[in-house]
């Protein structure tokens, strides 16, 4: 994947916006940067996009904003001119795709076929939109497409939601999801943008699915290991697990045979994406260790410490299960 769509895909989410007047671009862009989505695909359904995209590319230039529903060549130069980091269309137009790469953008085309899906791989593409994808048969259509193509990567949209949005997030041939639900057009023109900014938030939360994995208590040896968990297991009914280096008590809980990191020991935090997790948890401000990274056969980040303890407790980010 080019620059732009490693960044996207650790935003995970592209607010779709059709904006009707440029003066709401400003506000609008702070919200979705304020809720956790520094990024949007400004659509050239409306006449204010070319505005939208030159005001919110000046105003907050950290923001990866891009151009959708670009047709034509006219398009795509206004869409440059304007600060498009990257362009969008609908569906898979050659030519129009080879006069965007020829402007020097990245261009994230249409597609819903595999045939479309070979076309963009003799243009030497790996990333492709999936369009309209609820209509085409969701995620279970991008499974079986995706099979043959094993470079290549989707980003679906039409008729994605927070409901359905981690089914689609969850396959890791998909590298975002494009949605609107959270900058419906009704809520821009009233200038509801702290209940946008909210729905933004939450449609985060709900993308990275943060919960409690497990704690890890530290103990000087594998007899004390033992001894703790059978404690667990006896009062409890937490059935004991040994490992190499530590033993479970049901799930909720690790004793560590062998002083690990912390004062008492650690505290795993799953979540659906650490990539993801650690990309937002790091625009709070978080600080991450990251001597303690540790990658999948794919590259993607399977442990992540942060860099602070918790009440003398290690905290680090695991996958869900």
């Amino acid at each position: 994947m080019d620059k732009i769509c490693e960044e996207l895909y650790r935003i995970g989410i592209v607010p779709v916006i059709a904006i009707d007047d440029a003066k709401d671009a400003e506000p609008l862009a702070e919200a979705l940067i304020k809720g956790g989505l520094p990024a949007a695909e400004v659509t050239f359904r409306t006449a204010a996009a070319e505005e939208a995209i030159r005001i919110i590319s000046q105003k907050f230039p950290e923001m990866i904003v891009g151009a959708g529903t670009v047709l034509n060549a006219e398009q795509a130069d206004r869409a440059k001119a304007a600060g498009a980091k990257f362009i969008v269309s609908p569906g898979f137009n050659r030519s129009n795709i080879e006069y965007i790469q020829s402007i020097g953008v990245p261009v994230v085309p249409g597609t819903a076929t595999p045939g479309e899906v070979e076309q963009a791989i003799e243009l030497g593409l790996d990333c492709v939109k999936f369009f309209p994808a609820e209509q085409n048969g969701g995620i279970a259509k991008i499974k079986a497409m995706a099979a043959p193509y094993t470079k290549m990567h989707f980003m679906p949209t039409g008729g994605i939601n927070k409901n359905n949005l981690n089914d689609y997030l969850s396959f890791n041939k998909v590298f975002c999801c494009g949605g609107s639900w959270m900058v419906k057009k009704d809520l821009i023109s009233a200038g509801k943008f702290d209940e946008i900014e909210a729905m933004t938030r939450d449609a985060v939360n709900a993308m990275l699915g943060f919960k409690l994995k497990h704690i890890g208590i530290n103990q000087d040896s594998a007899e004390a290991a033992e001894a703790v968990a059978d404690k667990f297991d006896a009062l409890f009914g937490l059935t004991k697990k040994v490992g190499n280096s530590s033993v479970f008590a049901g799930s909720a809980v690790e004793v560590m045979k062998s002083k690990g990191r912390g004062t008492c020991g650690h505290i795993a935090i799953g979540c659906n994406n650490i990539d993801r997790a650690v990309y937002h948890l790091s625009k709070q401000g978080v600080k991450f260790d990251e001597s303690s990274f540790s990658y999948d056969a794919d590259n993607h980040l399977k442990v992540a410490y942060l860099a602070d303890d918790f009440g003398g407790f290690a905290v680090h980010l695991g996958k869900n299960e």
